[in-house]
Formats: structure tokens, C-alpha cells, sequence
């Protein structure tokens, strides 16, 4: 049996609150395994970075000797949990819940033990509640405790529509912890309203109320937005492993020393030597970036995967190697120089012609001809090869390729 302080230093890393730390305590001195529930609706078909900091949480618990429930909230995903939006989520068919559901499964299992981890859809318990016990539960909130939630709150001062179903998202969501009678519910810190009205109605049914605690949210690759694929800021856990490399090493400094506070295995105290090494210019943050892509690589694909990740992204931005799959266009031969901010427009590879001229006086546009990969000065270039290879900011490249019959 691990000391009970040692498991709450080691349980509490990483949250934002816990809900009570003192009944955690408690129960933990019982000697049973708690059931640690988390429910995840699965409204896309993929998890990504920011997912992992919920399920961290969720492996901290296994490696404590505890039992972690991922509910699969295919029941709540018709309804659609609107936190965090100022309009409701549309809810998804029951065949694309099923889709991402088989989706998740095979993910999650990255992070967590199979052996440990238990899965269950709460369809299971909700779909056999009836119109009565419905009723009952409703009859155990009120209308305007549902309306201090921050987003039904702001819909409801801007005049926006709040539909019924959605107030009833936070009572399903805690009858998921009365169906299962759990100890502890985690979530990301905009479900903390969510995970209080489960205590309170797990105390109306007779059950000790659970334990809460929340995770920050994680920022998305922009380093504004929470990570979301509707914002196309995310890093998904089963992409490739150079897309994933990529997308790491384009992040911000300040953004990675944040992603190594809350996805990385290194301890707080290395984490504080990092940070003082990066001020004090002792370590360079890019090797520090190497470091922490090639981790996040590993995790999910594994450490052979992770080596060539960084072989192949050192190749391209240290070596000025291009990527052999890339896109070919053709177009006709010229005998005269071409404007080159119109052909990279023309080719899709900047949005307008004066975004093209601003990247090329920044010194963001390469060109290779004849196996020579050389820096753009100027906005005229004259085609001396059947092949022209560009290459704008860090990771776009295009092969135009010129023919006299086009």
C-alpha cells in the first residue's frame, strides 16, 4: 500500500482543484481502490494533445492502485454539451457517435492499462432511465441553479436561445456518477459546474458525494484557443508521427515550456531547470523542443518512429532536404523571368500577391534548381530548369513543373 501522503502529493500534480482533498483522504485510508469516473463524449473521431492531460490524470490514478471508468458518452453526445460555446452543439447521429466511439477505444490505450482501465457506454443506464425516473431527477435541480453555468448564464443576458434538452446535459452527466456510485470524477476545469451537480445528486440518491477534480485546459498549437480541431490548432494523437513532429517544433517557446508543465514525464524539478536554463541562456529552447517532440512521438508511436521523426524534420529545416511526396504542378514554359509573388499565388502556396512579396523580402522563400536549394532575393526569377522546387516559411513545398505543352 503506497503512504497516503505520497499518493496525494502525486495525485494532486497537475490539477487545477480538488473537491475535497480531505474526503480524498479519507477514502483513501479505507484501503479499497476508489472508481475514478471520466466520461468523454465522443463528438470527433480523434483524440488529441489536449485530451492527454485529462488522461495522464486518469493513468496517475491507475498507477496509485486505483479503478478509472471512461464512460463513452454516447447517451450525452445526443444532446450535446454546449460548455465553453455560446451556441449549441449539434447533436451527432447515433451511427457517427458509434464511429468515433470505435475510434477512441483504440486510442485511449496509448496512455491508459488496458488491464486497469474499464470501459462503459452510458447509453447503458440512461436510455433504460424511463420517462418517470427522468422526472425524478429533474425534480432534484432547479431552473435557475442550471442558469448560473457561465455559457447558459451569458445565452441568457444576450438573448440567445437555451433549449431544454441542453439543461438537461449537467443532470445526465451526473447520473452517470449515481449509475456507477463513483469516489472521484475528473474533468478539464469548464466542467467544473458539471461535476458539482454530481455531488449534490449523488447525495440526493444516498451515495457519498464524489471527490472532484479539474485539469487545465490545453492551448492549442496558435497559443490562444483551447486545442480544438474546429479551431485546426490541435496535435491528434494518432497522426503521423513527422505531422506530429512538425506541429510541435512550429509551437512558441513560452507555448512549449506550458506543453512540458502538462504533457511531459519530466519531473517539476528538471521542469524548473529547464525554465531557469532557457532565462539564463544556458539551454537553447530549440534543443529543448527536439527534446520534447521526440518525446510526444515516442508516446504514441514509439522510440524507432520518434528517431526518424526528428531525422526527417532535421533533414528538411537543417539541411534543406525536400520531402519526397511533394506536390507536383504543371505549367507551361517560359523563356522570359517570371514575378515570382504571382506564381507562388498562382500555385496556392500564398494567399495574395502581396503576402508573397512580404515573405520573399523576409527572406521565407527558397527555390532548388538543379539539386541546389538557394534563398530568393527578388521578386524575378528566371526558370533554368524543367523542375522548380519551392520552399515558403518551414513547411510548405510545391514542384512546378514547366511543359511546352500545357
Amino acid at each position: 500500500m503506497i503512504p497516503v501522503d505520497e499518493q496525494i502529493t502525486y495525485l494532486k500534480k497537475g490539477f487545477v482543484e480538488v473537491i475535497r482533498e480531505e474526503e480524498l483522504r479519507e477514502r483513501i485510508l479505507t484501503g479499497r481502490p476508489l472508481k475514478v469516473k471520466v466520461g468523454f463524449d465522443p463528438t470527433a473521431p480523434d483524440l488529441h494533445l489536449g485530451h492527454t492531460v485529462l488522461l495522464r490524470k486518469m493513468k496517475h490514478f491507475e498507477d496509485m492502485g486505483h479503478k478509472v471508468i471512461f464512460v463513452m458518452g454516447d447517451g450525452t453526445a445526443r444532446i450535446g454539451d454546449p460548455t465553453g460555446r455560446n451556441m449549441t452543439r449539434p447533436p451527432l447521429t447515433h451511427e457517427e457517435i458509434l464511429e468515433n466511439a470505435a475510434t477512441y477505444k483504440a486510442q485511449v490505450f496509448k496512455i491508459l492499462h488496458p488491464e486497469k482501465t474499464e470501459i462503459r457506454f452510458n447509453s447503458e443506464w440512461l436510455d433504460g432511465l424511463g420517462f418517470e425516473n427522468m422526472i425524478r431527477l429533474c425534480a432534484k435541480y432547479t431552473v435557475a441553479r442550471l442558469l448560473e453555468r457561465d455559457d447558459f448564464d451569458k445565452r441568457y443576458k444576450e438573448g440567445i436561445p437555451i433549449s431544454i434538452h441542453e439543461l438537461l446535459y449537467p443532470l445526465a452527466q451526473a447520473y452517470d456518477s449515481v449509475a456507477l456510485n463513483c469516489d472521484v470524477e475528473l474533468g478539464g476545469s469548464d466542467q467544473k459546474f458539471n461535476l458539482l451537480v454530481g455531488r449534490e445528486i449523488q447525495r440526493d440518491y444516498g451515495q457519498l458525494p464524489q471527490i472532484i477534480g479539474t485539469t487545465p485546459l490545453l492551448e492549442g498549437t496558435d497559443g490562444v484557443n483551447k486545442m480544438s480541431k474546429s479551431y485546426g490548432n490541435y496535435v491528434g494523437i494518432d497522426e503521423a508521427p513527422d505531422v506530429i513532429f512538425g506541429k510541435l517544433m512550429a509551437i512558441s517557446d513560452d507555448l512549449m515550456l506550458r506543453y512540458y508543465e502538462l504533457l511531459s514525464d519530466i519531473s517539476l524539478t528538471e521542469l524548473h531547470e529547464l525554465k531557469e536554463g532557457i532565462r539564463q541562456g544556458t539551454i537553447h529552447p530549440m534543443e529543448s523542443k527536439l527534446r520534447f517532440a521526440q518525446e510526444m512521438v515516442r508516446r504514441f508511436h514509439g522510440p524507432d518512429k520518434a528517431i526518424k521523426a526528428e531525422e526527417h524534420w532535421k533533414k528538411i529545416h537543417r539541411e534543406g532536404e525536400i520531402p519526397a511526396d511533394v506536390e507536383r504542378i504543371r505549367r507551361k514554359r517560359v523563356s522570359e523571368p517570371v514575378w515570382l509573388p504571382g506564381l507562388l499565388k498562382d500555385i496556392g502556396m500564398v494567399p495574395s500577391t502581396s503576402e508573397g512579396r512580404r515573405i520573399i523580402e523576409q527572406g521565407g522563400v527558397y527555390v532548388k534548381s538543379n539539386d541546389i536549394l538557394t534563398k530568393v532575393v527578388g521578386e524575378s526569377l528566371s526558370v533554368d530548369s524543367d523542375e522548380l522546387t519551392f520552399k515558403v516559411g518551414k513547411k510548405k513545398f510545391k514542384t512546378v513543373v514547366f511543359e511546352d505543352q500545357y
